[in-house]
């Protein structure tokens, strides 16, 4: 019976093989009959080869695609007839399902795997001969497995054929073009594959993924993974949305899987800290792929990469496998099959097979790359799965454990992933931004720290990926172009921002949504265009939060906007940035934000003015107006018309550019600096007023005369006007400084400096500076500014606050008050642009000033007069042409005003060891006030106001001689002062020190002085020192007499030397001054050489250095006389010579005209300078300069003085010998001695010539022949003193008898009695 059966299956083996190799020829109902008892076979109880011919019969209907193909449609799609291909399915199907019942499984599907393997090698598989019936019965069994699979292999490459069919013909759509679900398919091979797959698929499922899952060969497991990827891509094409599904679940579950949460050991998360994804996958996971894991992924990803755009929903199943995946990738415990799970991840990255984890961490990144390549929809719908996938893990990521880590890992997966979306769709990122945005926006949400931190960098990452791509530049329009679609992109990538901070009450969120604004703007703030609204809107609210970190960031925002953006913000919103600085610089929260915001305002103005259209007519006014130099106005106007130049190219560039709303940008700039001059914190107010002023100084020249106007009337003048009433009127009470903490149960205050602890001293500060901002406007713009409407009247406002600051105010803004007017009319003085009304208005104020501060008092008005005069000299210097008489007379009476008030303060006082400050200032600017050319008269004026200064006595020198000097100067009206009218007696003088310094700054006046000028007021200079010189008396070692000394050398060796050159032979020079210039000098020469010099001081009274110098000092004097001025040409009178002479002639008498007791106690140094002047009487008379400076004054000066000379040296001869009598056999004191062997040594070398010895009284017949003698070395005056000389031969002295007998051998010669002698 089993032999018939098998030979009955033989002939249907053949059978079958022959329709098949037929192609279907005989008739469908003999086919239908034939198929039908095929499959019954199978289920009989036949032994295995009987079924194994069965299943290759039906193997070979399965791998033949036209085959299967008609009996599908003439059978399965017939209702008449049975659906034989799904039996024929059923029935492989139900022999690989056969394996799970038999005992021999395992050894089955490896024999299985095995003939797989040598199928793909290209080898038959055979049994070993020796092989046992066991053996036999699995490779009988494996045998029939094969068969079956291979069946269903084949049916399932046949739909994937007939689908790529219908795809060719046109009836289906490639899985390229986009995905139309609606789209239904109408093509007849198109419903076949449909029909085929709605009643295989299940079937075809069922049996792949069981013997997938019970093999582990290789081959076998690629080709059932080939037929999962051909009928899962098979389903797509044809829309069958429930296969495609199921076939993707089940592939994916051959892919990854992690341990269960059971196996899995409890271990502690990462620090979130970390950013890695690794740091999302517990460490205690030990995932390891196998080769079917691998392959099945690699599968899944070549299904992916095919069906990008037709998976739509069916993304999810693929998106969990590759979040799998990727925690796989970056766990440092995952590892493939051939390597053992304890190896580390280091020594993992150098093996083989870690190159696997490359390559699918390469295909993860390349699917999603390609997403550029996806129909819009596709890109679409793979977002939503990647949503939906965080989704699904949100709720569990807050729970703390492995599952949270694993959740958080995928919700990292899904959030990276929608970024490289984003990054690789740049070129249509738009309908894509809100999907992707408002997904980070709800994980933002979230109360997991973690997911917050992922969501904000993913929104930073994501925002600067659209700013910064090429395709978005490309697209952007000029500022001309108003283009919907980029300002709706531009605006809508800004708006998360916006929405994150307004809507989320987190401050956590809130800064680090002011973070991402940074991060944009520093990184892309020039590319913004049309977002510019929203984004300083945000801004703006941020000054207002009380919170300081916000504000920080915010303004960090806002400072990379004014540094590197504001060109690339449009007009209209310049306002707006504006506004903005402005509430960033009055925000409380942070005094340096404030600062650094009045900053930005000096940028913004910098900005602004450069687009402001340019003013050459305003600036060659100011140019021209400001510079006299030619040179300079080249330069100038050279520098200008480049300026002009490249404004004119930056204007044409900017052709939308309005001026007008330039400058309405710039007075709100100026607006906002006004408002905050006024801020109650002074470090705000000062850095605004700073920045207003350097403003204005900076772009001035690019302002319009209207501009100007508004300036100065509604800002500056203003801010003027209450920075002085605020100063005035704020407390002075002290501030205490911010509690620090307690001690000793007391509380400790921060120190405050005492030049800051009151308000009024801050708004000081603030007035200082705005004075200061005035001044450099001034000094920059005057001679514009003045043109201007009204500008006196604001000139006046400003005296009226300098008058009044320097009177009531602080030192410093006493100080600045000055310098702001000294600034102005200084610097354009020396321009010769300064008007005269602004001149006088200056000393107007000044002379106020002074006339009022007698009434105040302190080391203020002290600083406000040295610094008033200071300025006036500054300003007499340039000016000086400007001043008539009358402005003269009044500079000099505010100087004399400072000067009489200094003596009736304290600063007058007897044992002062300085000059006070206000008389150190006058000395210092009195040089600066010599009369110009048109003031030659002030000249008298000057020299008597300082005469004024100089000590007075009862009785003066020459009183008789007034009505002289009034005779002198009667040509001269302005020459008499009345500034100190009446003051001298109800003054006093100045201190002592003040008069020492005076007197060389009196000298260098009077000899500066014109010629006339000077000889009329040389006799009253004259006669001051000679007051000076006589105080040496009451203070011997005093600076004052000294320095009149000197002073008085000067005037006459400048005179002498003047006359001898005959330099100032001038007819108006009248020669009663003369007379009474030398009257005054041979006064003071009698009482100082008389009444002060060589006179015997206490040896205790001053050191030995002083008596030096003053002993040098003397004969400094008697050297002027005697070899400057007696021998000089000199236009005095003889009388005055005479006087001058027997001045000499009195200080020589010194020693000789005292008792012999006296002279024993008197000191050298007095001896000294009686010889010394008994030395100049002798010069005097001596022929020994003849041939140089002899001249007819000498000769009359010569005549003069030998008279006296003959009468002082015979008294001094006479008085030897009577007190050497006197003393008897005493010796003489050495001053006496010392004095008589001086006189005979003189007279032995003294030398005259004849006019000098006509006037000795000589016999007549002496007389005659000495003139006869024409030898110059004559001697007659030895003749004079010969009864002298005769009584001195008997002295007790060898060397005086010595000398006699040399002078006797004289007379002898000058006799002639020596050529007697020699005849004889």
């Amino acid at each position: 019976m089993r032999e018939k059966q098998g030979s009955h299956l033989f002939v249907a083996w053949f059978c079958g093989q022959l329709l098949i190799s037929s192609g279907f020829t005989v008739h469908l109902l003999s086919l239908s009959v034939f198929l039908s008892m095929l499959l019954k076979v199978t289920f009989l109880d036949l032994p295995l080869w009987h079924r194994i011919l069965v299943l290759e019969i039906l193997r070979g209907f399965c791998v033949e695609a036209r085959t299967l193909k008609i009996l599908f449609q003439n059978f399965d799609m017939n209702p008449k007839n049975t659906n034989v291909v799904e039996g024929l399915v059923k029935t492989l199907a139900r022999v690989v399902s056969s394996i799970q019942g038999q005992e021999t499984s395992d050894e089955s599907l490896a024999a299985v795997a095995g003939m797989f393997s040598s199928k793909a090698k290209g080898i038959e598989w055979s049994l070993d001969n020796d092989a046992s019936n066991a053996a036999v019965l699995v490779a009988s069994e494996a045998h029939a497995i094969t068969l079956a699979v291979e069946g269903l292999l084949g049916v399932v490459f046949t739909v994937a054929t007939l689908t790529d069919e219908a795809v060719d013909m046109g009836e289906l759509e490639s899985p390229r073009c986009e995905y139309d679900q609606a789209a239904k398919c109408t093509g007849k091979t198109a419903i076949l594959c449909v029909s085929m797959v709605d009643s295989l698929w299940l079937t075809i499922l069922d049996a792949l993924s069981l013997i997938l899952t019970r093999s582990q060969g290789e081959a076998i497991v690629l080709e059932i993974l080939k037929g999962y990827q051909a009928f899962t891509q098979a389903c797509g094409v044809l829309r069958a949305v429930e296969p495609l599904n199921s076939f993707l679940a089940s592939l994916c579950k051959f892919t990854i899987n992690f341990p269960f949460e059971s196996e899995r050991r409890s271990s502690a998360l990462q620090s979130p800290s970390s950013k890695r994804s690794e740091a999302l996958v517990d460490q205690k996971d030990n995932v390891v792929l196998t080769p079917k894991n691998v392959q099945a992924l690699r599968t899944l990803f070549n299904i992916a990469h095919r069906l990008h755009n037709v998976l739509g929903p069916s993304w999810v199943l693929v998106l969990e496998t590759l979040a799998a995946l990727d925690r796989a990738i970056h766990s440092p415990h995952a590892t493939t099959q051939e390597v053992p799970t304890a190896v580390p991840k280091l020594a993992r990255q150098s093996s083989s097979q870690y190159t696997d984890f490359n390559i699918l961490s390469s295909l993860n990144s390349q699917l999603f790359e390609s997403s550029a390549l996806m129909h819009i929809s596709a890109v679409r719908s793979l977002l939503t799965a990647l949503r939906q996938l965080s989704h699904q893990c949100i709720a569990g990521a807050s729970i703390v454990g492995p599952a949270s880590s694993q959740k958080l890992g995928t919700i990292n997966f899904s959030v990276e992933r929608m970024i490289s979306i984003l990054v690789n769709n740049l070129h249509r990122v738009e309908p894509l931004w809100d999907q992707v945005i408002s997904h980070f926006l709800e994980l933002v949400d979230s109360s997991n720290q973690q997911l917050r931190n992922m969501a904000l960098d993913a929104l930073d990452q994501s925002i600067c990926a659209v700013l910064g791509s090429d395709q978005f530049q490309e697209s952007l329009p000029s500022m001309d172009d108003t283009s919907h679609g980029i300002e709706s992109l531009e605006c809508s990538v800004i708006a998360p921002l916006r929405v994150l901070y307004f809507s989320n009450q987190s401050n956590d969120v809130r800064a680090a949504s002011l973070k991402i604004l940074l991060h944009v703007l520093e990184r892309h703030g020039d590319k913004l265009r049309y977002s510019w609204p929203n984004i300083l809107e945000l801004l703006r609210s941020v000054a207002d939060a009380t919170e300081k970190d916000l504000v920080t960031l915010g303004f960090q925002s806002l400072r990379a906007i004014m540094n590197d953006g504001l060109s690339a913000i449009p007009l209209g919103s310049l306002n707006v940035c504006i506004d903005v600085t402005g509430a960033y610089s009055a925000q409380k929260t942070e005094l340096n934000i404030s600062l650094t915001a009045i900053g930005l305002l000096w940028t913004t103005t910098d900005f602004i003015a450069r687009r402001l259209l340019h003013r050459p007519q305003v600036e060659e006014r100011i140019i021209a107006e400001a510079h006299s130099g030619p040179k300079l106005k080249n330069g100038l106007e050279k520098e200008d018309k480049a300026h002009n130049m490249s404004s004119k190219e930056e204007n044409e560039q900017n052709p939308s550019a309005d001026v007008g709303d330039h400058e309405k940008l710039l007075f709100s700039v100026f607006l906002l600096l006004q408002k905050l001059g006024s801020d109650e914190r002074p470090e705000v107010r000062n850095s605004a007023v700073r920045t207003l002023f350097q403003t204005l100084v900076g772009h001035g020249q690019k302002l319009s005369e209207t501009m100007w106007e508004d300036c100065l009337w509604n800002y500056v003048f203003p801010m003027l006007d209450r920075a002085s009433h605020m100063a005035a009127t704020s407390s002075k009470d002290e501030w205490r400084g911010k509690e620090l903490g307690t001690r000793d149960g007391k509380a400790v205050h921060m120190l405050i400096h005492h030049s800051r602890n009151t308000a009024q001293k801050q708004w000081d500060e603030t007035l200082v500076l705005v004075l200061g901002g005035i001044a450099r406007l001034l000094r920059s713009f005057f001679p514009f500014l003045r043109s201007l409407k009204d500008f006196w009247t604001g000139w006046e406002s400003l005296l009226i606050v300098v008058k009044d600051s320097t009177l009531n105010g602080s030192k410093e803004v006493a100080l600045a008050a000055i310098n702001c007017l000294q600034t102005a009319v200084i610097s354009h003085s020396l321009k010769g642009d300064l008007p005269m009304p602004y001149l006088t208005s200056v000393l107007d104020v000044y002379e106020q000033v002074f006339q009022k501060l007698p009434s105040y008092s302190g080391n203020t008005t002290i600083k406000a007069k040295r610094e008033i005069l200071h300025g006036l000299g500054e300003l007499y210097v340039p000016a000086q042409r400007m001043f008539d008489n009358k402005m003269y007379m009044q500079l000099l009476g505010i100087v004399d005003l400072a000067v009489k008030q200094s003596i009736t303060t304290n600063e007058n006082t007897e044992d002062i060891v300085s000059l006070p400050p206000v008389q150190r200032a006058v000395l210092e600017i009195l040089p600066l006030l010599r009369p110009a050319e048109q003031l030659s008269s002030m000249w008298l004026v000057l020299l008597r106001e300082l005469l004024c200064y100089f000590p007075k006595t009862n009785n003066t020198l020459r009183n008789e001689e007034e009505n002289a000097e009034i005779t002198d100067s009667s040509h001269h009206p302005e020459g008499k002062s009345n500034l100190g009218a009446g003051s001298d007696t109800t003054t006093g003088t100045p201190s002592q020190l003040f008069t020492e310094k005076l007197v060389a700054v009196l000298i260098d006046l009077a000899l500066q002085a014109p010629a006339v000028e000077k000889h009329i007021i040389l006799p009253e200079v004259i006669q001051s020192l000679g007051r000076c010189m006589i105080m040496r008396r009451d203070d011997p070692d005093g600076v004052l007499w000294r320095s009149a000394v000197e002073g008085f050398n000067r005037i006459l060796i400048d005179d002498v030397s003047k006359s001898e050159s005959n330099c100032e032979t001038d007819s108006s020079i009248r020669r009663p001054a003369r007379i009474r210039f030398w009257k005054e000098v041979a006064d003071v020469y009698e009482i100082f050489l008389i009444g002060y010099c060589g006179r015997a001081l206490s040896s205790n009274y001053l050191p030995a250095g002083t008596l030096s110098a003053d002993e040098t000092l003397e004969m400094t004097i008697l050297d002027v006389l005697g070899d400057k001025v007696l021998k000089s040409s000199i236009d005095a009178p003889p009388d005055i010579l005479q006087r001058l002479i027997s001045t000499l002639d009195r200080c020589a008498s010194r020693t000789s005209s005292l008792p012999i007791e006296t002279v024993e106690l008197m000191p050298s140094y007095c001896s000294r300078f009686s010889l010394t002047c008994l030395q100049k009487l002798l010069s005097l008379t001596s022929n020994e300069d003849e041939a140089h400076s002899w001249n007819s004054r000498r000769s009359e000066v010569s005549k003069f003085t030998i008279m006296i000379l003959m009468s002082r040296c015979d008294y001094i001869l006479n008085r030897f010998l009577t007190d050497e009598n006197d003393l008897g056999e005493r010796p003489l004191p050495t001053a006496r001695l010392e004095e008589g062997i001086f006189v005979l040594k003189e007279l032995a070398r003294l030398t005259i010539n004849a006019v000098t010895a006509s006037v000795l009284p000589l016999h007549p017949n002496l007389k005659s022949g000495l003139a006869e003698d024409e030898s110059h070395n004559m001697r007659p005056h030895l003749l004079v003193l010969y009864p002298s000389l005769c009584e001195l031969v008997v002295s007790r002295e060898s060397r005086v008898r010595e000398l006699v007998q040399v002078l006797l051998r004289l007379v002898a010669k000058e006799l002639a009695l020596e050529k007697v002698h020699q005849a004889t």
